[in-house]
């Protein structure tokens, strides 16, 4: 008599925001796509390895994410949020460092996304994508996020005179 076959292990890519925040988060590509509302970018990068890349992203938008978690600075002090870093880490090791003034829309304006959808293929399995859409090169897309730190940069010490 033969065993019956266990179901297959659904594995979903989860990511977790964190550091100086009020409220740290785990999310998946599932909870991106009902939460936030969906935006579509058209994309096309150099990439070193591969060359010219165009792609089609669907996903929320990084700044509304991160309201989430709520960063901790005074979101009325325009140079308080200028001083802070988002570092991103992808399931590769591939990690990439933005400015909150990049997607701020006092600032840069970006429209970053954390990608639910590549090509009109869902993300659900290989998690989601950091898309910098005015980048011309893509070293700064994030696969298969791992992790975003948020914090602020401490002012520099005075050189030795």
């Amino acid at each position: 008599m033969s065993r019956p076959s266990a179901p297959p292990v659904t594995r979903t890519a989860a990511f977790t925001l964190w550091g100086e925040v009020a409220e740290p988060a785990r999310l998946t590509v599932a909870d991106l796509r009902t939460g936030w509302e969906q935006h579509r970018v058209e994309v096309v990068f150099d990439c070193a390895t591969a060359g010219p890349q165009q792609h089609t992203f669907e996903g929320a938008l990084l700044r509304e994410v991160l309201g989430r978690v709520r960063p901790d600075f005074e979101p009325t002090r325009r140079k308080e949020r200028s001083r802070f870093l988002l570092a991103v880490s992808g399931g590769d090791g591939h990690h990439t460092v933005l400015s909150w003034a990049e997607i701020d829309p006092d600032f840069g304006n970006a429209p970053v996304l954390l990608a639910t959808r590549m090509d009109d293929r869902d993300l659900e399995g290989a998690g989601t994508q950091l898309v910098v859409p005015s980048d011309r090169c893509g070293a700064r897309y994030v696969s298969a996020v791992t992790g975003i730190w948020i914090g602020g940069c401490p002012a520099p010490a005075p050189l030795p005179v």
